[in-house]
């Protein structure tokens, strides 16, 4: 079995454009898609438009639920441009999206952990910046999921990680969409994996074992920084340039 695992496309349609290209030469049995799919400064209708046609099994990321959660005037900039721009088609497929989903037996997906689509699970944002978090803080965040296999997104940062405990594997893909970012939840920090590449992982089960390949792919960032900045939004257009967040030095 071979699955492809996207995450986090924030509306940039060059990005998922050159995923999908990519994915058609791989020809996965499935692709799943772990959530914040249209939130964001550039094309979040197209996106929208592309992934209700795909039909793939689609988790609810947490500025998904925003979209559809908070009133217009209590969003912020990013949210705001989008639900602006959303059609009714777009907005009622987003409903569909779920909170969590068990792919079967062996794979759990979420956004952000399996309890909170808002919280790290592998990342920790306290202290040098980089690091994972300690092995019984995973555990702790994972708690009775028990699958063999955890996707998750919602950091950006692609990571596998293998808990000695209970032999788990933790997945995350990293971003299809966006590089790297700002943030002031849980604390103020920044979230940068270093180029402007779009990002997926391929897991495959073979002879009773998964295997895991991080995909890489070139598109034209270019153009959709411009498209941010363009859009008013001058420090997503520093990100996809360059895939750090704020003036190079």
């Amino acid at each position: 079995m071979k699955i492809a695992v996207i995450s986090d496309i924030h509306g940039n349609l060059l990005a998922l454009e050159a995923v999908l290209a990519d994915l058609k030469a791989e020809s996965p049995d499935i692709i799943v898609n772990l959530g914040d799919c249209v939130s964001g400064p550039l094309w979040p209708e197209e996106t929208g438009t592309i992934l209700r046609e795909t039909n793939w099994p689609t988790v609810r990321g947490n500025h998904d639920r925003y979209l559809l959660d908070d009133p217009v005037e209590k969003m912020g900039p990013t949210d705001r441009f989008s639900i602006e721009r959303l059609s009714s088609e777009n907005l009622d497929w987003l409903k569909t999206t779920q909170p969590v989903i068990r792919l079967n037996d062996e794979v759990f997906l979420c956004h952000g952990t399996p309890r909170e689509d808002d919280r790290y699970l592998t990342e920790k944002v306290e202290g040098p910046k980089g690091h994972l978090p300690d092995e019984d803080v995973l555990l702790s965040e994972i708690k009775e999921e028990s699958s063999p296999v955890i996707c998750c997104g919602h950091t950006h940062i692609p990571r596998l990680i293998r808990l000695k405990a209970t032999g788990q594997t933790i997945l995350n893909p990293g971003s299809v969409g966006l590089p790297s970012y700002e943030d002031n939840h849980p604390q103020r920090h920044k979230m940068e994996v270093g180029s402007p590449h779009a990002r997926y992982a391929l897991m495959t089960k073979t002879g009773g074992n998964w295997n895991f390949h991080e995909k890489i792919l070139a598109y034209d960032w270019d153009a959709a920084s411009r498209e941010a900045e363009k859009n008013g939004r001058s420090g997503w257009a520093r990100a996809l340039a360059h895939g750090f967040y704020g003036p190079l030095s």
